[in-house]
């Protein structure tokens, strides 16, 4: 299954990814509350996660910003978008973001884009 990195400021989302996520199998690598520690512990991987859940509203540093710094680090990374601001959809893809997911979300349509990429 895949290694997953959520970048999410919102605690409870954080954790219901988690949970999701691990008990589909997936293993939650790491977890950042804004842009500016996403791009932190993206750049401290020694093994690049194989997805990345992006949220676009954070403190900080938002996830269009973060999101052009980790992909100039790795321009493999699978970048998943999941933001409640569709008004960033194109710009997102428009970067490297593979996927947008607009907030709120089924876990099973969520589970699925997972298991695509």
């Amino acid at each position: 299954m895949a290694t997953i990195f959520i970048i999410e400021d919102d605690i409870s989302l954080q954790k219901l990814y988690d949970m999701i996520l691990s008990t589909s199998g997936h293993q939650v690598v790491g977890v950042a509350n804004n842009g500016d520690e996403a791009v932190k512990i993206y750049e401290s991987f020694s093994v690049k996660p194989d997805i990345i859940i992006m949220d676009h509203r954070m403190p900080i540093k938002n996830g269009i910003e973060a999101t052009k710094e980790i992909l100039k680090i790795s321009n493999h990374s699978k970048i998943i978008f999941a933001s409640a601001d569709n008004s960033v959809k194109n710009l997102a893809l428009s970067i490297g973001a593979i996927k947008f997911i607009e907030k709120p979300f089924s876990m099973e349509k969520f589970l699925k884009i997972i298991e695509k990429i």
